[in-house]
């Protein structure tokens, strides 16, 4: 069912729902993402789960009118719609740029019981500035969008086994955006160090890796108090996308564990 709340500053936030039981998943994409990212997860647990699948503002169905862009106010389009549905256990799972973003949104929805990172946060220690992402990244973005999402950004993105209509999907849907918009999306994610948060962070954090790059599980646990990562082999960034099977298979263990911290 599709449904819409309000953000703190008034943006339509989108979001739909599926399924019954306890706790609600809620689902939020990466940048340029949307919540139809999730639709393999909602298939496969909404017998057992209550699955929200929700898009930030300037995604998808969601508002794209905000003027100003922060973490503050994408956390706070997460509390939005967690505070919208009927659920008083909820877990978080976040991916790409999200995964800041429920952290912080944690903070501020105390039915938030777990959080789980995907593919994001694989080191807290391994910080990147606005003006590293201005030389590095937003450079080539406005440069030449179309070459960055064709050429620069696969070498990072995909793996040797992503499938050509995964890469092609998403590539599609980066390039309905301006390079201006792409980069206004993504630069707050740079204007903050997300440690302090961590550090106020007491829940369960679990993570699922793509093993394209390392994660220093212990400069996580530094800040995290309870946090753990597995990995899945051979994806990309985009694990849930790639190899649904294999991702649901292990969300299913990392559920089942969290469940059994909680009964």
């Amino acid at each position: 069912m599709e449904k819409y709340a309000q953000s703190s500053d008034g943006q339509k936030i989108h979001y739909k729902e599926s399924g019954q039981g306890k706790p609600s998943l809620l689902f939020v994409h990466g940048w340029l993402g949307n919540a139809e990212w999730w639709n393999n997860q909602e298939e496969n647990f909404n017998n057992t789960y209550h699955i929200v699948q929700m898009s930030l503002a300037g995604h998808g169905l969601s508002d794209t009118s905000r003027k100003e862009w922060s973490s503050e106010l994408y956390s706070d389009d997460i509390k939005a719609v967690a505070d919208q549905i009927n659920s008083d256990e909820i877990i978080l799972v976040g991916h790409s740029m999200s995964g800041a973003y429920v952290l912080e949104a944690s903070l501020k929805i105390p039915k938030v019981k777990a959080l789980i990172l995907i593919d994001t946060i694989k080191d807290l220690d391994e910080t990147f500035t606005d003006e590293q992402a201005e030389q590095y990244l937003f450079v080539h973005y406005r440069n030449d969008f179309k070459n960055a999402v064709e050429n620069i950004l696969p070498q990072y993105l995909f793996a040797e086994n992503t499938p050509s209509e995964v890469r092609e999907r998403l590539q599609n849907e980066f390039l309905q955006n301006t390079s201006e918009a792409a980069i206004e999306l993504l630069r707050p994610l740079y204007k903050k160090d997300f440690r302090e948060t961590a550090s106020k962070v007491q829940i369960p954090v679990r993570a699922i890796n793509s093993d394209n790059s390392p994660t220093n599980i212990e400069n996580n646990r530094k800040y995290l108090t309870d946090y753990n990562s597995v990995e899945i082999a051979g994806t990309g960034h985009y694990p849930m996308l790639e190899n649904p099977e294999e991702f649901n298979r292990i969300l299913n263990d990392v559920l089942g564990e969290l469940s059994g911290k909680h009964s």
